[in-house]
C-alpha cells in the first residue's frame, strides 16, 4: 500500500492550490481525480456538434475541474463566491484573495482586470436600485476557456517539479477510517494509505460526497437550492453592463414570492454550453479569451430555501434536470416570446427570430413543462428588471435555455479549519459546499493546506 502525508480527492482549483501549499512545505501528496488529465481532456461537441454523454464528462471532470473548460473568471471580491466569511475575517478573506489571485498571475494569467469607475458604478448602481436590483461590485480578472487551460498546464507543471503525485481517471470509491480517523482511500486501482484527507471532488462530486458522508456518518446541512435558465441574448444590448463590469453581480428579490434571484457566470461575445453531471445533460456558459460570438449569454438562478423535513437538495436539482432531459433528450430552449404566448418554441420559430442560438443542438421546447411556476415567475420579474439596466434583454426574440442547476446545495458538517467529524478528514471546495466560484475555492485549498501544517507541526 503505497502511502502519503496527504491525499487530496479532486483537482479542481480547491484541490490544486491545496496540493501546491502542502507541496512547498516538503509534504507527500496525491492529487486524485476520476476525469482526464488537462491534455486529454477533449470535449465532442467541439468537433461533431453533438453531447456523446462522455464518462466521466471532460467538461467537468478531470485536472483543473470545471473550471479548465469554463468562462474562467476569478472575482477579487469578498462579497460574491462562497461562504467563507463565516470561517475568517473579512480582512484576512481579502488578503487571501490578493494572494491567490498572485499565484494565478504567476502562473499566466492575464493582466487586466475589469473594473467599473467610480462614476460609472454610482450611475449603475443608481439604476439599479431604481429598478429594484442590488448591484454588488467587483473587479473581475478574465481568464476565459483560452487562458484557462495555459494557466492550469503552468499550475500542473509547478506541482509536478514540487513533487506531487497525480494520478488522473483514478475515481475514488471509498473513504477508509478507523476509530473515527482517516487513514487512507481506496480507488478502482489501489488502496492508499493517507495520514489525511482531502475531499474536494468540485460541483459535479457533490452527489458522490454526500453518498460517502452518509455512509461514514457524516452531518450535512442544506444550502439554498439554486435552479433557473441561461439567457442568450445580442452583445449589443448587454453592453451597458458587460463593457465596463465584465460580469455584473444582480442580486433581486421576486415581488410575487420574495425568493432570492441572481444572476451568474456572465459570458460576454460568448457561446452556451452543455455539461454532463453523472448522465444529467445541463447548460453552462463559456467566453473564450480570443473567439468571440454575436451574443452574450448569463444564468438567472433562483435560490430557494427548503424547510424540514427536506433533506435532498442534489436529489431536488437531478429531478428538474431529468425533465428537461426527458422532453428534449437534453437542453431545452425557447424563446421568450413563446413562454410568454404559452407556446412551445420550434425550429423555425427561433430561426425567424434576430438571435442565432450557440447551442445549435438545444432542443426547441417548453419550459413551463419543467420548471416550477414560482421559479418562472421569478425569472421573468428578474428579466423584466434587467431590461431597466439593459433594454432590449426582455424580448421577444431572447433565448431561454434550461436547467441550469448548481449542484453545491449539500454542505458537509466543518469545523473551522474544514474538518469533518472524523478526525484528518477535510472538505473543502463547491462539492463540499462551502465555496462556490473559482476564486474562492482556491482560496480555501490555501486555508485547509495552513491548517493541517499546524496541526501536523
Amino acid at each position: 500500500m503505497l502511502e502519503y502525508d496527504v491525499i487530496i480527492v479532486g483537482a479542481g482549483p480547491a484541490g490544486i492550490f491545496a496540493a501546491g501549499e502542502l507541496s512547498l512545505l516538503g509534504y507527500r501528496v496525491l492529487l486524485l481525480d476520476k476525469g482526464r488529465d488537462l491534455d486529454a481532456r477533449r470535449c465532442p461537441v467541439e468537433v461533431t456538434g453533438d453531447c456523446a454523454k462522455c464518462s466521466p464528462c471532460s467538461i467537468v471532470c478531470g485536472f483543473g475541474g470545471a473550471g479548465a473548460f469554463s468562462d474562467g473568471k476569478l472575482t477579487l471580491s469578498p462579497d460574491v463566491g462562497g461562504w467563507l466569511n463565516e470561517f475568517l475575517s473579512r480582512d484576512e478573506l481579502i488578503r487571501l484573495i490578493r494572494y491567490v489571485d498572485q499565484v494565478y498571475l504567476q502562473h499566466g494569467a492575464p493582466d487586466r482586470v475589469y473594473a467599473p469607475s467610480d462614476a460609472r458604478l454610482a450611475e449603475v448602481s443608481r439604476k439599479a436600485m431604481l429598478a429594484e436590483l442590488q448591484l454588488i461590485p467587483a473587479k473581475i480578472r478574465h481568464l476565459g476557456t483560452g487562458y484557462s487551460k495555459r494557466v492550469l498546464s503552468n499550475m500542473r507543471q509547478a506541482l509536478m517539479e514540487q513533487g506531487v503525485t497525480i494520478r488522473t481517471l483514478e475515481p475514488v470509491t471509498e473513504i477508509i477510517s478507523e476509530d473515527g480517523k482517516v487513514v487512507g482511500v481506496i480507488t478502482n486501482k489501489a488502496e492508499y494509505k493517507g495520514e489525511y484527507v482531502v475531499l474536494a471532488p468540485g460541483r459535479e462530486g457533490a452527489d458522490w460526497l454526500v453518498k460517502q458522508a452518509r455512509r461514514l456518518n457524516m452531518q450535512t446541512e442544506v444550502n439554498s437550492v439554486d435552479i433557473g435558465v441561461r439567457v442568450e441574448a445580442p452583445a449589443v444590448v448587454m453592453e451597458p453592463l458587460t463593457d465596463d463590469f465584465y460580469e455584473s453581480k444582480l442580486v433581486y428579490h421576486s415581488r410575487s414570492f420574495d425568493d432570492r434571484v441572481r444572476t451568474f457566470c456572465v459570458c460576454p461575445y460568448g457561446k452556451v454550453a452543455v455539461e454532463n453531471n453523472g448522465g444529467l445533460i445541463t447548460v453552462n456558459g463559456h467566453s473564450h479569451s480570443e473567439h468571440k460570438t454575436d451574443n452574450t449569454n448569463f444564468a438567472i438562478l433562483v435560490s430557494k430555501n427548503f424547510t424540514e423535513p427536506f433533506k435532498e437538495p442534489i436529489t431536488y436539482g437531478q429531478h428538474i434536470a431529468r425533465l428537461a432531459n426527458l422532453l428534449g433528450g437534453g437542453v431545452l430552449v425557447q424563446r421568450l416570446g413563446d413562454l410568454l404566448d404559452g407556446r412551445r418554441s420550434t425550429e423555425s420559430r427561433i430561426s425567424k427570430g434576430l438571435i442565432v442560438p450557440t447551442l445549435p443542438t438545444a432542443t426547441p421546447g417548453d419550459l413551463s413543462l419543467v420548471l416550477p411556476y414560482r421559479y418562472l415567475v421569478s425569472i421573468m420579474e428578474m428579466l423584466q428588471a434587467m431590461d431597466k439596466l439593459a433594454p432590449g434583454l426582455y424580448a421577444r426574440n431572447t433565448l431561454l435555455y434550461g436547467i441550469e442547476v448548481k449542484f453545491y446545495s449539500s454542505r458537509l458538517q466543518v469545523d473551522r479549519n474544514f474538518q469533518t467529524n472524523i478526525e484528518n478528514l477535510y472538505a473543502i471546495g463547491d462539492g463540499a459546499g462551502v465555496t462556490r466560484g473559482l476564486m474562492q475555492a482556491s482560496v480555501s485549498g490555501v486555508l485547509v493546506s495552513r491548517a493541517i501544517a499546524s496541526k501536523k507541526d
